[in-house]
């Protein structure tokens, strides 16, 4: 065992664990409860997609946002109607357009008079929608005045982008014709997206879980020959200690989550491109690190690899190195690399979960805790830590710091690294569904701590607690992703559902079999062992 004291290691775990703990799939409806609502004012802000034509010719599509006032849009795009654009003038559309309108789209410049009155004029003038394009870069949320009473308006509303608006309306004055359509499509209920991140969180776990479990029943397996055939290498052994994993202490548990909300806060404050390609840099390393660990470990399981992966060279700075080592470090270092450099592309989320994937492994196969006490201290606070940030957060910044984060907003990226996430195929807003890596290692942890003990308990399956802890946690994450539908994908605190499933499912088996205070102090069965004398000599039963 390592005592955890080595405070780079102590930083790294800290933020690789801890950092996100998040599932969402991306907002399309956005309820405001800060933005006024009244009769005939009083929908939620939703996006809406703008395909155009030019001249008949399909272009490019926009996305703009919904008013508060007037009607719904269609959700489907086969119903909804190709329109003709028109400018107009005056182009705020403060005033009756002088422009004569038969059912165009009208498209206006923010400004001057409130957003109801331009829509009003808009539906007195004949037009059969409003585009309003905004003075920035960007989106803004279209309300009623708290005095304005006019706000049964009949046509809808939608807010471009500045740089969108503008070019349609370059188009139109260019003497091209442009039309449009104006719909918002719901996002499915379940993607198939979902389900296979679902198999992959669950899948990591158990794999990492019986790779732990194997090393430490191992373990245990060779410290009874010590016990048998020699005292004083066992004791020896005892006092040397063991490279193999870390143990976290109850202080640990409690110090990761302190340190992971710092992080955390410093990333939202500091948030920017070159904040982003550090944490790239530091993902990729890590990345490389669980890759090769997974890499020699499975390769070594083979006999035409066996010699090497127990054949080693010293190395300066580094020690001895296995054959096996040398041999796949480049391929992990270059699968690193080129992930790093290409990660922009669409396909680069594969390389990106794979990279994720070792990593998380090779942190539950590293970091134990060493008894359900340690595991509730750190669940709990994961717990906390996982309600503030992505809920609470709200009251002080007005916004979930966690999810701008895991989004990357104002950094230019399309997210931090820390996750894993899949394409929604199914979904017309595309986007990912994702998961946090703190969602897998901290109840990972748990699991793979209850293998480790069914094990050195000689259990089976029915009568152990792994089959319960893993399936809690199965159906902790279950539950997550019906939160996140029922929310409109809207970012969900994971752990708020993992942790009662998983942790209480523990303690509750554990009370009930009688073991709970085993597993709250001891963390291992009682395992028997022969007496030591003063002089370290064996006595002979």
């Amino acid at each position: 065992m390592v005592s955890f004291g080595d405070s780079s290691t102590y930083a790294v775990f800290s933020v690789f664990m801890l950092l996100l703990t998040v599932t969402f799939a991306g907002d399309i409806v956005h309820p405001d409860k800060y933005a006024p609502k009244k009769p005939g004012c009083d929908n939620n802000f939703v996006l809406v997609k703008v395909p155009t034509w030019i001249d008949g010719v399909e272009s490019g599509e926009y996305v703009g946002v919904g008013a508060r006032f007037g009607p719904t849009l269609e959700s489907k795009e086969k119903r909804a109607n190709h329109t003709r654009v028109a400018i107009a003038d005056p182009p705020d559309c403060c005033s009756k357009p002088k422009n004569k309108l038969t059912g165009e789209v009208i498209l206006v410049h923010r400004g001057q008079c409130s957003f109801t009155t331009k829509a009003n004029i808009a539906e007195e003038a004949g037009a059969s929608a409003i585009l309003i394009i905004n003075n920035r870069a960007g989106l803004f949320k279209m309300v009623c005045e708290d005095n304005e009473t006019d706000t049964d308006i009949g046509i809808p509303a939608v807010m471009l982008p500045q740089d969108a608006g503008e070019t349609l309306q370059n188009y139109i004055q260019n003497k091209s014709t442009v039309s449009v359509q104006l719909y918002s499509p719901k996002r499915p209920q379940v993607d198939v997206a979902e389900v296979f991140l679902w198999l992959m969180a669950v899948g990591t776990i158990l794999c990492a879980s019986y790779w732990s479990a194997w090393t430490a029943r191992e373990g245990a397996i060779e410290r009874e020959k010590l016990l048998k055939d020699d005292s004083n290498e066992y004791l020896n052994t005892e006092n040397a200690g063991s490279s193999g994993y870390v143990e976290i202490s109850t202080v640990a548990a409690v110090s990761f989550v302190v340190i992971a909300s710092c992080f955390l806060f410093m990333l939202y404050k500091l948030m920017s491109y070159w904040f982003v390609e550090i944490l790239v840099v530091l993902f990729c390393i890590g990345g490389v690190e669980g890759l090769q660990t997974c890499l020699v470990a499975l390769l070594s399981c083979f006999s035409w690899s066996q010699h090497a992966a127990q054949t080693y060279v010293k190395i300066p700075f580094f020690g001895a190195v296995s054959y096996l080592t040398l041999a796949v470090t480049p391929f992990c270092i270059v699968f690193a690399v080129v992930w790093g450099v290409k990660r922009r592309v669409s396909y680069a989320w594969i390389g990106q979960d794979i990279l994720g994937i070792a990593l998380i492994i090779t942190v539950l196969q590293i970091v134990h805790i060493p008894n359900l006490k340690v595991g509730t201290v750190l669940l709990g606070c994961s717990f906390v830590y996982d309600i503030v940030w992505v809920f609470m957060s709200k009251l002080v910044f007005h916004e979930s710091v966690m999810i701008v984060v895991a989004r990357g907003d104002r950094s230019g990226e399309d997210g931090i690294p820390m996750l894993l996430k899949i394409p929604r195929l199914f979904d017309p807003w595309g986007g990912y569904s994702i998961i946090g890596f703190g969602d897998i290692i901290l109840p990972g942890l748990l699991v793979a701590f209850s293998l480790r003990y069914d094990w050195l308990a000689k259990r089976n399956l029915r009568a152990g607690y792994f089959l319960w802890a893993m399936s809690a946690y199965g159906l902790g994450l279950l539950v997550t992703y019906l939160a996140l539908n029922l929310m409109d994908g809207h970012g969900q605190p994971a752990l708020l559902y993992i942790v009662p499933f998983t942790l209480g499912t523990f303690l509750s088996l554990g009370k009930k079999r009688g073991e709970l205070e085993i597993l709250w102090t001891r963390g291992q069965p009682k395992m028997p062992c022969p007496h030591i004398r003063e002089d370290h000599q064996p006595v002979d039963q």
